[in-house]
This record gives C-alpha cells, structure tokens and sequence, in this order.
C-alpha cells in the first residue's frame, strides 16, 4: 500500500507543534555545527539525552551515530539509550 504523503503532512507535520520540535531540533543541529562537533555528510546525529527535543542546553546534546540514534521505536513509553 501506498503512503498518502498529502495527507501525512497535513494529519501531523504541519501541526503547530511538530512545526516547533522541527524548529528545535534543526536549530541545536546547527549550533553543533558552528561549533565543530558536526559537519554534513559525516553521518552524525544530535541526541537530545533527555528525549525532548525543545530543550537544546548543551548539556542535553550529544552526537551519536545516525543508525544508533535512530534504532529505538519512537512511542511514548520507548526509552533512550
């Protein structure tokens, strides 16, 4: 079966407050970047260590390997590493 990507993106990511986590998270991978610790096409991910991506202190930052960082379900209960 098809995916309906219309209808995906007008169901969830052009709700208010996916807007403001994508906003989040592309704002703390950029401060790593201007910082060094990443740089495009290295395979790189920032982890927010906490799961809540609108909370950018550094100390909440970590990069990770794109395949770890992406390895866990993303529901409500799943935990990260």
């Amino acid at each position: 079966m098809a995916r309906d990507y219309k209808k995906e993106y007008a169901n969830y990511h052009s709700r208010p407050e996916q807007i403001k986590k994508r906003s989040s998270r592309n704002k703390a991978n950029a401060s790593l970047k201007a910082a060094g610790r990443i740089k495009a096409g290295d395979n790189k991910d920032v982890h927010h260590k906490d799961g809540n991506p609108l909370n950018n202190n550094p100390n909440n930052l970590r990069v990770v390997k794109r395949s770890t960082n992406r390895s866990f379900p993303r529901t409500a209960s799943a935990r990260k590493a």
